[in-house]
């Protein structure tokens, strides 16, 4: 996402008949939203009484949200960036048998190049979730839907970014490169899920009264 935008300027842009922004990129946001969360508890849980002893703990995961915060930021611009390469392979001439093996070469490197930031926004909410967990357990209680909210973008973050792994590499059967992406990918994505999963069933409980 291009931070210089406004939101109803990115939600004009997200929502023209310009490719990008794209999936990708509102996948990398939702991290950047889940992180924005996270440290809003944090906030407001250091320096409360009731949780003193959680505090320190806080601090180093609030500092560590704050890079995420940004490194998501950074994924939602690459995942634009990647797209136009794509889009650039295609433009690329096919008059001449060497041109069109070329064009195809620069078409698969740009279009599995275009699958590695997701996976980098989808191993990012691998490294992210743990610490929302945390939140949720240590920090202020009043916020704890806002806790589950972060780990619900996470996992809506996790899912959009394989959703476009899965568009760019599971086309190359034969490339290595494109099936090691997709195997990591959907490692850490069914790792993230079932994580997502049980942390939202623990603040739902929470919040019913039912534990």
């Amino acid at each position: 996402m291009d931070t210089s935008l406004s939101i109803s300027h990115y939600l004009e842009e997200l929502s023209s008949n310009s490719p990008t922004p794209g999936g990708g990129n509102v996948s990398a946001f939702c991290g950047s939203l889940a992180t924005a969360l996270g440290i809003m508890v944090c906030n407001l849980t250091i320096g409360k009484k009731k949780y003193f002893e959680s505090e320190d703990e806080l601090k180093v995961i609030k500092k560590k949200l704050e890079k995420a915060q940004n490194d998501f930021l950074i994924l939602s611009e690459d995942d634009n960036n990647a797209f136009e390469k794509v889009m650039e392979a295609f433009k690329l001439p096919k008059e001449t048998d060497l041109q069109i093996t070329k064009r195809s070469k620069k078409i698969e490197e740009a279009t599995i190049g275009a699958g590695v930031v997701p996976y980098r926004v989808i191993y990012l909410c691998k490294n992210i979730i743990p610490m929302l967990m945390v939140i949720a357990e240590k920090g202020n209680q009043n916020s704890l839907s806002d806790a589950g909210v972060a780990i619900s973008l996470i996992s809506s973050a996790a899912q959009g970014a394989f959703l476009n792994v899965l568009i760019n590499c599971s086309s190359y059967k034969d490339n290595f490169g494109a099936q090691d992406i997709l195997s990591r990918s959907k490692s850490d994505f069914i790792e993230v899920k079932d994580a997502c999963s049980k942390g939202l069933e623990i603040i739902e409980k929470k919040l019913a009264g039912k534990s």
